[in-house]
């Protein structure tokens, strides 16, 4: 089936996508025992669904039993400009590069869709078609696929993209011979966990997500913990910093998808007054709808507070009134760091 395989990655190629590989539909014992811990001592958060699941994640066959072999996929999606300059701007929102344009779901599964139509007619079996909504071990699988390999701050790493790729998977029953798995090739370098503003990392390649500003500003539902707040600065959707820092980066190219462009960083206080109809329309289309207003707005507010800017006290203050009772906390919070 090598044949196949060439095919099937010239056909992925001409789709759009940055990289292909492919792997055997088995992961080692050592990504369940990682998943495992990572429940076992709470460091899953609130992300409940990670440990529902977790068989079915740590073992594609416990997903889909007739599955043979994965096609890994990336999609690159590197930032046009350095995406820590916006952490000066604090009177501006800092919103992660992955969420700055259209919803990558969306983008990535119609080109797996195509893909996938294109090898049932071509080469026959059987396909599913994965992109970050099903529990599937993408970034293991895509280290097994020679795509990259699991940095230390535990995602994936590409000698040609960087940081920066959206990964997807086509399941399939046909038997491809796989690509060599991609060799880990962080050595003695730490600058991403260095970079950490919150010290999310206990050790190399491991995450305490509730640590982690990527977490709290999108997972995590309540009040942001007061001992994060200032480590937040401006970020208000996710957060870069462990990335953008990664050495591997300068071998990185802007992404040519026009869906991917994001807009300026957009001021806190227009973010402030938006409303839930206002706040689903600006984000339309965006995977920053996904957490709703209020936990939108309850980060915007801590946002506020970190501004050392007065002439948003008064947004701030607007904001210590709101319905939501998180939101009104958070503003309140804001309103007492700008007095």
């Amino acid at each position: 089936m090598a044949a196949a395989s060439a095919e099937i990655r010239a056909e992925a190629l001409r789709l759009g996508f940055s990289t292909v590989g492919f792997a055997e539909a088995v992961l080692p014992e050592s990504v369940r025992q990682g998943l495992n811990a990572f429940v076992a001592t709470g460091q899953h958060g609130e992300m409940g669904w990670l440990a529902e699941r977790l068989e079915q994640r740590a073992q594609p066959r416990a997903l889909w039993p007739e599955v043979v072999s994965v096609v890994a996929l990336g999609l690159n999606y590197g930032p046009e400009q350095d995406p820590l300059a916006v952490l000066a701007q604090r009177e501006h929102a800092a919103i992660s590069v992955y969420a700055q344009g259209r919803d990558y779901h969306d983008v990535v599964k119609k080109r797996l869709k195509a893909l996938a139509r294109w090898m049932l007619r071509r080469f026959g079996g059987d396909v599913k078609v994965f992109v970050d909504t099903a529990p599937v071990a993408e970034k293991p699988l895509a280290q097994q696929a020679g795509l990259g390999w699991q940095g230390k701050h535990t995602n994936l790493v590409s000698r040609q993209h960087g940081n920066w790729l959206f990964l997807g998977e086509v399941y399939t029953t046909l038997a491809l011979p796989p690509d060599p798995p991609e060799p880990d090739h962080c050595g003695t370098c730490r600058a991403c966990l260095d970079a950490c503003p919150t010290n999310a990392f206990p050790a190399p390649y491991r995450l305490d997500a509730r640590r982690c500003l990527s977490y709290l500003t999108i997972e995590h539902q309540g009040p942001i913990p007061r001992e994060f707040r200032r480590a937040m600065g401006n970020r208000i959707y996710g957060c870069d910093d462990c990335l953008a820092v990664c050495p591997w980066n300068k071998f990185a190219r802007a992404h040519s998808e026009p869906a991917f462009t994001g807009k300026p960083a957009p001021g806190l206080a227009e973010l402030a007054g938006l409303d839930d109809a206002g706040f689903r329309a600006r984000f339309s289309g965006s995977p920053v709808k996904r957490i709703g207003r209020n936990r939108f707005v309850r980060n915007v507010a801590i946002a506020i507070g970190n501004s050392g800017a007065p002439a948003l006290r008064p947004v701030a203050q607007t904001l210590a009134g709101d319905a939501n009772p998180v939101v009104a906390e958070a503003g309140a919070w804001a309103v007492e760091q700008l007095t």
